[in-house]
């Protein structure tokens, strides 16, 4: 059968679906247990809302860079795209091949295993302490069996269908947004009710000369990601209706949305808790729950970062596989990863595959090695998808933009320069680790060679 008859991905997601999958892809647990880190080296109440609204901006930038790339070459796979048609396959494919052994899959497993951890909060038998069994050597509690479930069940969910993961993802993600604002409001009533407890507490003593841009910097790396997984959207490109249009607004609308919601709930944490309270504090948002509302209500805050970490986990395992079925139709990956499902129009193989890969992660616990590794390699990838856009208006001047980024060139050089500098830091901060990611990275290239040599032999 030739490609044109075969099962094809269908346009099911509208403008409200593509939103909601920024929002529900970026908005996991790191909202609630980032910012006693952050205040730990930069404690200060200004400084600690400023680099929300830097890391907020800087996103935006990644956003708006995306959003031109996207509506340029609206098809599934997203960075992959971008990547292979600004420097050719073979970046393309260290991109995709990374994206499937550690940063999809090791995401998606961490995920996974923090949200059977939060769940032991309420059900202590299930926890990652409790051993269940032992195969082979390894050691299998409850909590990992727990995370290879809930894998399993949202892979299963997203087989039937791109509308039927999308439902379920939406659904979280609506839950948890409206979680988080009337925890805001509440904390909002609660704290000014009671003027004694209002205002912002002052800084306590600030690092000085070289050691605040330090401060600063390591503070932007844990902002910007917790924005990590905003550019889901662009894999599922071929899969949004009127695409040209809802694509580039879809990021533009859930990286707002999302800035103003992290912004908020950081001006919650600074005007009810003392700096000397937040410092190194790593369950921020339990501790300001308690805090302000009484131990009773401290789980409060573990079951809504519970449904966001669920919400979480079912955005990141949609678009995944879109990646890899891009690149087996380029026969740069198993020929399998490209089928379509006649009935669901899934590619049905590449979701089983990533959540047969993501389980086995989460049992073996070997992604939180390999995710540490992968972290400076992710960052080259973000610079690299920055400067595509200049590469790509020399290169294919003839494609239609639809959507050009606004305050371009400096849009994509202020996004292109802030992962550059986090790259560097990141390189001088864990040498070690960072090499080893290119290491891992590198392990990429006899694999491309094989496919290469496959495809013209």
């Amino acid at each position: 059968m030739d490609r044109e008859n075969k099962p094809s991905l269908l346009e099911k997601l509208n403008l409200f679906d593509a939103t909601l999958l920024v929002i529900g892809s970026v908005i996991g647990s790191g909202i609630f247990l980032t910012t006693g880190i952050i205040a730990d080296s930069l404690p200060s109440v200004y400084w600690i809302l400023a680099v929300w609204v830097l890391g907020s901006v800087i996103s935006l930038c990644g956003g708006l860079t995306l959003a031109e790339l996207g509506g340029m070459m609206p098809e599934a796979g997203g960075q992959y795209i971008y990547l292979r048609a600004a420097y050719g396959p073979l970046i393309g494919f260290i991109y995709g091949w990374t994206t499937f052994l550690v940063t999809q899959t090791g995401g998606i497993a961490a995920m996974a295993v923090g949200f059977a951890e939060y769940l032991s909060y309420f059900f202590p038998l299930l926890s990652l302490d409790h051993a269940l069994l032992s195969v082979f050597g390894f050691r299998i509690s409850a909590g990992q069996t727990v995370a290879f479930v809930t894998i399993a069940v949202l892979t299963g969910i997203n087989y039937f269908g791109i509308r039927s993961g999308s439902t379920v993802q939406n659904f979280f993600t609506i839950l948890k947004i409206l979680a988080i604002a009337v925890l805001i409001l509440a904390g909002f009533y609660v704290l000014f009710s009671r003027p004694d407890n209002a205002g912002v507490v002052g800084d306590t003593t600030l690092p000085k000369g070289m050691g605040m841009i330090t401060a600063i910097g390591v503070a932007l790396i844990a902002v910007l990601w917790t924005f990590d997984g905003w550019y889901s959207v662009n894999s599922v490109a071929s899969e949004i209706k009127n695409v040209k249009r809802n694509l580039p607004l879809s990021l533009i609308l859930g990286l707002t949305f999302t800035g103003i919601i992290y912004i908020l709930v950081n001006l919650f944490y600074v005007l009810v808790l003392p700096m000397s309270e937040m410092r190194g504090v790593v369950r921020i948002g339990e501790e300001a729950t308690t805090f302000l509302f009484g131990e009773m209500y401290g789980s409060t805050m573990s079951g809504l970062i519970l449904l966001s970490i669920l919400g979480c986990l079912s955005a990141t395992i949609i678009f995944g596989p879109r990646i890899y079925y891009a690149m087996a139709r380029d026969r740069l990956f198993f020929d399998s990863f490209a089928r379509v499902h006649p009935r669901y129009h899934t590619p049905n193989v590449a979701i089983v595959w990533q959540g047969v890969w993501s389980g086995l992660l989460c049992l073996t616990g070997s992604y939180e090695q390999l995710y540490t590794y992968v972290i400076f390699a992710s960052l080259l990838f973000y610079i690299a998808c920055a400067f595509a856009i200049f590469i790509l208006r020399r290169k294919k001047p003839e494609l239609p933009r639809p959507y050009r980024v606004w305050g371009y060139p400096v849009v994509p050089l202020l996004f292109g320069s802030a992962m550059f500098l986090i790259a560097v830091n990141s390189l001088f901060e864990k040498p070690a680790e960072s090499l080893l990611g290119i290491g891992l990275i590198l392990m990429g290239l006899p694999v491309y060679w094989f496919w290469r040599r496959k495809v013209s032999a």
